[in-house]
């Protein structure tokens, strides 16, 4: 089969002179038994050893035809939501092999100019789709060159493009699965846009509920067929009580949340309702002051007993009067009883500047007599001397220093979403559940975040990064106190998978604290992005985006269009030693009258060895789609066929969906499903490989 160290598993198929030679001996001694000098029994068992030769050549022959199959042409390869398998222990990814410094060597022969025919599709192949170009070509040949069976050798590769020998250079695979410990330490999925993250996302989340997991997904384009599966995993594996839906889109049907309601420390609702200020340069100093004003609603907010939500935020941050006012009064009723009896809240002429300044900057002169009240009877509050501060100020002169606070917060409380995200929790005319992390951790919840970015970048990217923000606040109480924390029964604590496509959308400070800590609650992180420049993008910084890349420890590359991304897989790969063929020739001549030879030559072939990555870069550019390879368990590089998800006979939306479904279809373009009152043709992106 090989001849040396070089085992070229893409040359011609030469054993199969071998076998018609076997075949041929057979026939001839069981016809011609005494030709040979043989008996009838004789010529039965050589013509048996003939036989043998000739089967195990053969195999050896079908060995090579496979492997020159395989390079050149695509098998499909897709699974029904409920055909994939699933582990209480181990996670499943895909079809493939462990990729060693042997199928190193095969890219390494395949680049070899002798099997440039095989890197190339055939005459007969090229014709078939000129062919099928041609707007006048007859419809039966058109079909004839189309057709998907097997017996066509001429038959379309599945539009998924990219180079089909990195999966070829191993026609033995199996199901590869990773150890589901190890995704607590997270992980990432790099791929450009269209290539199979998506569906990869689907492969995950059916196995984790599937497995009984809380399932969170952000997705902030908002996919039809992700929420699809989703939801009919969760029907499938009767989770469906527990699905829950929240999108900015599509108010109607979305659950309400409050992505800053819920705190451990009351500093975290400012930071949340600021995160999304810009902080570079000079617009830094104008976040703190905006910080800072924020933090001292909340502050006044909790004290009076007042949960926080953008809605109020902006109402105060306008005009923080109503808020002082109602703090002050009830800080003296607990303090200070019988207070009202030594305050006049009518002004005289004393009061004079401090008219003057209510007018000019607009104030409750009555809060301003307050402050005034509270200072000379020598009370002292911190959150007192906060809100006096902010009064202080130039009405005028402060707002310029927190004017960028008002834009954002003008988009959050516009319209429908403002209800959304800032929910009113005594409606009980309202019949959308309210969304609460702690709850859904507690109950087992199944999650799917759209944030529709396409239609309201500004305010998907804001409640996005506050929803992370609770996420990361809620797994640190979690941390600390266990997931029934509050609660009189005690509960073991739960694994929750989280997925968050788009991941730089998301990425912040807190980001990097769920990454880092998260684990020890139970949070298992999957992000899904593009390129590695997307999160330096974001978070501005190199060595940022580096620290928040190192909490990612397993990696899967589906085709990346960028040398530095692919670039992250391959150095951290060792280089490996491949074998290379050097022809030689050579002649000389010899001076000697004696010697019968005029001249001498040589021809050899020399082997020797070369020092070459493992992966090339390049290699990840061409993956054609729906494969990838996965650095797994800190160093495994595996090769990765991702199943196409085909549609379940199960697929059943809610009706009071099917006005959203068709809107995102005509929005995004996907699959098709359909609800109980009749199907909604959703049709979209497919891949096969």
């Amino acid at each position: 089969m090989s001849a040396g160290p070089i085992d070229d598993v893409f040359r011609p198929p030469y054993e199969l002179a071998s076998v018609v030679a076997n075949l041929l001996a057979a026939g001839a001694v069981m016809l011609e038994p005494a030709t040979f000098l043989l008996t009838p029994l004789q010529a039965v068992g050589a013509a048996g050893a003939f036989t043998l030769l000739g089967a195990w050549r053969m195999a050896q022959a079908c060995r090579v035809m496979a492997y020159r199959r395989a390079v050149r042409r695509l098998q499909p390869y897709a699974l029904r939501p409920n055909d994939v398998p699933w582990s209480p222990d181990a996670v499943f990814l895909g079809r493939g092999f462990e990729w060693t410094a042997r199928h190193t060597q095969r890219m390494t022969l395949l680049a070899q100019p002798e099997h440039d025919r095989l890197r190339r599709p055939s005459a007969l192949y090229r014709w078939a789709r000129s062919i099928e170009r041609r707007p006048n070509a007859a419809a039966w040949l058109r079909a004839l060159t189309t057709s998907d069976a097997w017996l066509n050798p001429i038959r379309p590769q599945p539009p998924v493009g990219g180079n089909p020998a990195l999966h070829g250079v191993e026609i033995e695979e199996e199901d590869v699965y990773t150890a589901l410990a190890e995704l607590n330490n997270h992980m990432m999925v790099y791929g450009t846009t269209r290539v199979g993250k998506t569906r990869f996302a689907q492969l995950l989340v059916e196995q984790d509920i599937a497995r009984g997991d809380v399932v969170i997904v952000f997705d902030p384009k908002g996919d039809v067929a992700l929420l699809l599966s989703m939801y009919s995993a969760a029907l499938r594996h009767g989770r469906a009580a527990e699905f829950q839906l929240f999108h900015l889109g599509f108010p109607e049907v979305s659950s309400r949340y409050n992505p800053i309601g819920n705190f451990e420390q009351i500093t975290e609702v400012a930071t949340r309702a600021t995160g999304p200020l810009p902080e570079q340069g000079q617009s830094a100093a104008f976040k703190a002051f905006a910080w800072r004003y924020v933090n001292v609603i909340a502050r006044a907010m909790a004290a009076v007993g007042e949960r926080p939500d953008f809605k109020k935020i902006y109402r105060y941050g306008v005009t923080i009067d109503p808020l002082a006012k109602r703090y002050f009064t009830q800080w003296l009723d607990a303090n200070a009883p019988g207070w009202q009896d030594r305050f006049d809240p009518t002004p005289t002429k004393e009061h004079k500047d401090l008219v003057q300044r209510a007018e000019k900057n607009g104030r409750d002169i009555e809060v301003l007599l307050l402050v005034q009240f509270f200072k000379t009877s020598g009370y002292e509050d911190s959150i007192f001397d906060a809100i006096a501060s902010v009064l202080a100020n130039d009405r005028t002169y402060f707002e310029k220093l927190v004017n960028s606070l008002y834009p954002l917060l003008e988009k959050l409380t516009t319209g429908k979403i403002a209800d959304l995200i800032s929910p009113h929790y005594e409606d009980t005319a309202d019949p959308r559940p309210i969304l609460d992390w702690m709850s859904v951790i507690n109950r087992g919840g199944v999650v799917y975040c759209g944030f529709d970015a396409l239609t309201i970048r500004d305010v998907a990217e804001a409640v996005s990064a506050s929803m992370l923000a609770d996420l990361t606040s809620t797994f640190g109480r979690v941390y600390k106190h266990g997931s029934s924390y509050g609660m009189s029964s005690h509960e073991p604590l739960r694994r929750v998978r989280l997925h968050a496509d788009e991941l730089n959308e998301l990425i912040g400070p807190e980001f990097v604290q769920a990454a880092n800590k998260g684990g020890g609650a139970g949070l298992f992180i999957t992000g899904y992005i593009q390129t590695a420049q997307d999160i330096e993008a974001k978070v501005g910084s190199a060595a940022k985006a580096e620290q928040i890349g190192g909490n990612l420890n397993s990696v899967v590359m589906l085709r990346v269009k960028n040398l530095a991304t692919a670039e992250r897989l391959t150095h951290q790969l060792e280089q490996v030693r491949v074998f290379t063929k050097v022809l030689a020739s050579g002649a000389s001549d010899t001076n000697d009258p004696t010697d019968i030879a005029d001249f001498s030559s040589r021809n050899e072939d020399r082997v020797a060895t070369e020092k070459v990555p493992m992966l090339d870069p390049a290699w990840l550019m061409k993956l054609p789609k729906g494969q990838a390879f996965a650095l797994l368990e800190g160093g495994r590089l595996v090769k990765l066929r991702i199943p196409l998800p085909l549609p379940a006979d199960d697929d059943i939306a809610p009706a009071s969906w099917a006005q959203m479904l068709g809107r995102m279809r005509a929005t995004y373009d996907e699959h098709a499903v359909r609800t109980p009152d009749g199907p909604l043709t959703i049709e979209g992106e497919g891949y096969a490989g």
